[in-house]
């Protein structure tokens, strides 16, 4: 298989240091008029026909979650864990779903 040249590798310091770096010159952004903004984004094929429509805009406020106990047979938490990362936010979403599921025929 021949190797492809315009890959490049880095050693997780390398990562490290680059984190957050922007390519942004956001100098030169500051710089530009409304106007110039529009344009350049109208030219942009990837933000061309997004027009937000804000007056859809609704505010929404996240309710904390709230931490309980709770005692899982082995078997319930090895399935889980087996899919990886992400475990408890899995489990969670089942729980969710079945609720949503039985308040839909409570009703």
């Amino acid at each position: 298989m021949k190797k492809e040249t315009h890959i490049k590798s880095y050693t997780a310091a390398e990562l490290k240091a680059r984190r957050g770096r922007s390519r942004t010159d956001l100098k030169k952004i500051d710089a530009m008029t409304d106007a110039k903004l529009e344009q350049i984004i109208a030219k942009d094929e990837d933000e061309r026909d997004m027009k937000p429509d804000w007056t859809q805009a609704k505010l929404v406020l996240v309710e904390p979650k709230k931490s309980v106990h709770l005692r899982l047979e082995q078997e319930i938490i090895a399935y889980f864990k087996a899919q990886g990362k992400g475990h408890i936010s899995r489990m969670q979403a089942v729980l969710k779903s079945y609720v949503n599921a039985h308040r839909s025929h409570a009703r």
